[in-house]
Order: structure tokens, then C-alpha cells, then sequence
């Protein structure tokens, strides 16, 4: 069916529909509807695997397939930032700011033992999500002025995103014995 404003136009300017046009246009805008949807569909069961090169860090290509089966983000890269050799090593609390949809720092080298603590200076939610390395773990979302924490008890790099953000908030962390 036309939108009122459109059939009102086409009147004014003496266009004249009959009735048979109406109900296939509307039938072939249905079938497009259908097809779109169809498509959609057929990607979110279509797999993927991950991948990384080798020394831990570098780009990772996303299935856009979470285990939950819904589909996040689809056809993105994730390029984590590799911890510079001459970064210096951490230790205690080591804070990380989730501000201006960015992280920062980005990477860190920290000692086993040490306590990460991300914290939210956005008007919007976030999250950690870690996405390899020796630990797991996934916070749920935190509004401005939150925070979430980890201690890190295993070496290795751990890379982590907010699956909010993938490719602008995501970050590297060395953890080195």
C-alpha cells in the first residue's frame, strides 16, 4: 500500500493506480521483504574461525559468531596492538581508562600478581570481553563511572575488546613472570 502522503501527491499530479498495480507492487515488496530476510538468516548460521598470527598479537578476522549464536558484529577485523619489547613492567593496580570510546593505554606489560582495573569515563556502557590468551573472562556492562577488575595469575598475552566497540576499544595485555 502507498503511504497516504505519496498517493495524495500522485493524485494532485492525475497519476491514477487501479487496484490490480497496488496489489502486485505490494505482493513483489513483500517477496523482497522475505528475501531480504532469508539472507540475513543464512549469514548468522555461517561459520568462521579465528585467527591470529603467530607471537600472539596482530589482526584477528571475526566469524561475527558468538557462542551465544547471536550474531555481534559481522566481517570486521579486530587489530590489537602488539606490547612494545621496551614497555615497562607493572605491577599492584594498573589501571585502564575506557574514555571517549578509546582505550588508554592500549597495551600494558604487567607482573603475575598484578590487578588490571578498567574504568568507564563514558556517557555509554561498556564491557570486557577477553578474546585469547592464558585467562577467560567477560564482564557484564558498566555505565560512566564503573569499573570492572582482574588479577592476572598466568603469563601470556591476553587480548580483550569491548564487544560494544570491537574495533576502536580493544587492547593488549602482557603478562610477564
Amino acid at each position: 500500500m502507498l503511504d497516504a502522503g505519496l498517493e495524495s501527491l500522485m493524485h494532485a499530479q492525475g497519476f491514477r493506480r487501479r487496484e490490480s498495480v497496488r496489489k502486485r507492487s505490494s505482493s513483489a515488496a513483500s517477496l523482497a521483504c522475505v528475501a531480504a530476510a532469508m539472507l540475513l538468516l543464512a549469514g548468522c548460521g555461517s561459520g568462521g574461525s579465528n585467527t591470529t598470527s603467530s607471537g600472539g598479537s596482530a589482526s584477528q578476522a571475526r566469524s561475527g559468531k558468538r557462542s551465544s549464536g547471536i550474531q555481534a558484529y559481522a566481517n570486521r577485523s579486530i587489530h590489537y596492538a602488539k606490547v612494545p619489547p621496551s614497555a615497562p613492567v607493572q605491577s599492584g593496580t594498573v589501571q585502564i581508562a575506557y574514555r571517549n570510546v578509546a582505550i588508554e593505554p592500549d597495551v600494558v606489560k604487567v607482573k603475575v600478581g598484578s590487578t588490571i582495573r578498567w574504568t568507564n569515563y563514558d556517557e555509554v556502557p561498556h564491557n570486557v570481553v577477553s578474546e585469547g590468551g592464558p585467562m577467560r573472562f567477560a564482564s557484564r556492562q558498566f555505565g560512566e563511572g564503573g569499573t570492572f577488575q582482574i588479577k592476572v595469575t598466568k603469563t601470556g598475552v591476553i587480548h580483550y575488546e569491548c564487544t560494544l566497540e570491537p574495533t576502536t576499544m580493544n587492547g593488549t595485555i602482557e603478562v610477564v613472570s
